[in-house]
């Protein structure tokens, strides 16, 4: 079975289900005030504004939210007529009970018929999230009006951190948003609408418009964040909401202009970038933010290089391990879904370097310079000739692939051409296939003309048609990462196709220094340089305007002279201008 659904979805939901339960009237729990009222209220903007089909939505008031009904009507979700590019909303207005076991907290939500003194009468909170993995639907938000203790979720974002509204669809995603933590006791009146809870009242205010972001767009985090701050900082509030991930990394969208957007244009792949706000948290040290964090501290001090070359080469070591061919054998059959599998685990064991290597080219200093060079250099020492399928074979350079470009783009953002030049220029050591690349660059356009020559990202559901299918991939799959650790925003397409313009001259120039004829990898700038104003000859006219002053040349990029990127731009311009895009 195909593990990352995004090759199978679709960037817009084909439906929109919700559950919403809400109780006031308990048999053996003290009696709530607005809990039903609350569950109508949210039925009815899930309607009204929202666009939910009226059918879609099921409703369990008082009487009829028993434990054997909410479990039933839960696991309906889990039946073949729910479709992986659904939404599914589970509201519950209510009592909610933690205990404290073992392991921790255990949460518990507490249903019409049940008595709170016996918990096999209660809902275990991870009996629906576990289960969630048998919904279909690519996006589940659960909102629980009610206290609820371990829930296990992450916020892998920061603040203002921005993410292209269509990538977000097509990521798997289980997301949740609570009142109020363990020991909160959260409020069942006093909200901002009459007659509503603190925290009901200002979640329909936030799915009205409140919430609503730049463009149009209101996505799960964006209204968890919206809530959050309003809830928190409510005079009539002691609860603090809980709110996050339990799994995926995906965004359900909740309104957006773009929703019924025609996907039809082959050639290009515009998208709206859209602000995520969110809350900020403490960030476990084990996690890629975790790991970011303390790189980043590492590159701040004098005096710290040897452990963060340490630190890097650790990283370095475990990619090595687990890209070694026992993860990742080079025989065996060929299949699209093999290949599609493969490309998502070589990003998975890849992430984390990758955004690593990022921030040591925006921020490296003269004392660690080397760290970059050497871990890229590392990273490639066992693509060494081997027997195999060669798609197989040409896929083992991925990893290095996404190391230079995620590297590539930190560098072009900072201005540290410095550090783009250490990544172009560092050694390839021994090469596959006598490939005699000295330098990186050299290698790595190697590696992608492997690739493209057996066409894998035109395998990729929804690029075959794209006139540059990696490209474009790329052009995606790095922004969330980037986006992270660098808060690069609007700013990411044009450092984005600056480093593959840089890239593919730098390719040229190497290959006229051997006397070879003129190739290069060519990107998503080569459409757009005949669909208007391209990044190609903005950058060639801005180097010959600024001469030996070029920051790039005072790096060291072409020699350092004028004269040989001229030599190299232009016959690449004038090959990039025939080139047949339609």
């Amino acid at each position: 079975m195909l593990r990352d659904i995004r090759f199978l979805l679709k960037t817009k939901y084909s439906g929109s289900r919700a559950l919403i339960i809400g109780i006031d009237d308990y048999a053996q729990a003290p009696p709530l005030s607005y809990a039903v009222s609350d569950a109508n209220a949210v039925r009815e903007v899930l309607v009204n504004d929202l666009g939910f089909p009226e059918d879609g939505i099921t409703c369990l008031i008082d009487s009829d939210a028993t434990k054997s009904a909410i479990l039933k009507a839960y696991m309906q979700f889990a039946l073949d007529g729910v479709d992986v590019d659904e939404r599914v909303i589970i509201f519950f207005a209510g009592h909610g009970h933690t205990v404290t076991g073992y392991r921790g907290e255990i949460g518990y939500l507490v249903p019409v018929d049940a008595d709170p003194s016996d918990l096999a009468s209660l809902v275990r909170w991870d009996e629906l999230t576990g289960n969630s993995e048998l919904i279909r639907a690519k996006h589940v938000l659960f909102i629980m009006d009610a206290c609820y203790g371990g829930l296990m979720l992450t916020r892998g974002l920061s603040a203002g951190s921005t993410r292209f509204l269509k990538d977000m669809l097509l990521r798997y995603s289980r997301q949740v948003l609570t009142a109020g933590k363990a020991d909160e006791v959260v409020a069942d009146s006093g909200g901002p609408i009459p007659d509503h809870s603190v925290f009901t009242g200002h979640l329909i205010q936030g799915l009205q418009g409140g919430a609503l972001g730049e463009n149009g767009v209101l996505t799960a985090s964006g209204l968890m964040a919206y809530v959050y701050g309003k809830v928190a900082t409510d005079k009539n509030s002691r609860q603090t909401p809980h709110y996050g991930h339990f799994d995926g990394d995906g965004d359900m969208v909740l309104v957006a202009p773009q929703l019924n957007a025609s996907d039809d244009e082959p050639t290009k792949d515009l998208d709206t970038l859209v602000v995520v706000p969110v809350a900020e948290e403490e960030r476990s040290p084990d996690t890629t933010q975790g790991k970011v964090d303390r790189v980043k501290t590492l590159l701040a001090s004098n005096t710290a290089s040897i452990e963060l070359h340490d630190f890097i080469m650790n990283e370095v070591r475990v990619l090595l391990a687990d890209t070694s061919e026992d993860s990742f054998a080079t025989s065996g059959t060929y299949t699209d879904e093999e290949l599609l599998e493969r490309i998502s685990r070589y990003e998975s064991v890849s992430g984390d370097l990758t955004v690593l290597l990022a921030c040591v080219s925006y921020w490296s200093q003269a004392s660690n310079a080397n760290v970059l060079e050497k871990a890229l250099a590392r990273s490639i020492d066992r693509l060494q000739t081997q027997n195999g399928l060669s798609a197989w074979l040409a896929l083992r350079w991925y990893p290095a692939i996404l190391e230079t470009y995620s590297s590539g783009i930190a560098a072009v953002q900072g201005g540290r051409y410095d550090s783009l030049a250490s990544i172009f220029f560092t050694s390839a050591g021994a090469s596959e296939h006598g490939r005699q690349e000295r330098h990186f660059a050299g290698a790595i356009s190697k590696a992608i003309l492997d690739l493209s020559r057996i066409e894998v990202f035109k395998r990729i559901p929804g690029h075959d048609r794209h006139f540059t299918p990696m490209s474009e991939y790329l052009f995606k799959v790095l922004q969330p990462p980037l986006d992270n650790a660098l808060f690069l925003g609007a700013d990411y397409e044009r450092a984005f196709d600056e480093f593959e313009v840089l890239f593919a001259l730098t390719v040229v120039d190497l290959r006229a220094q051997r006397g070879q004829h003129m190739w290069a990898p060519i990107g998503r700038f080569g459409w757009k340089q005949q669909h208007g104003e391209g990044p190609l000859g903005v950058l060639i006219d801005e180097a010959r305007g600024a001469g030996q002053n070029w920051p790039p040349l005072k790096a060291g990029l072409f020699g350092g002279s004028a004269e040989r990127f001229d030599a190299a731009a232009t016959p690449f311009l004038e090959q990039v201008n025939k080139l047949g895009w339609w």
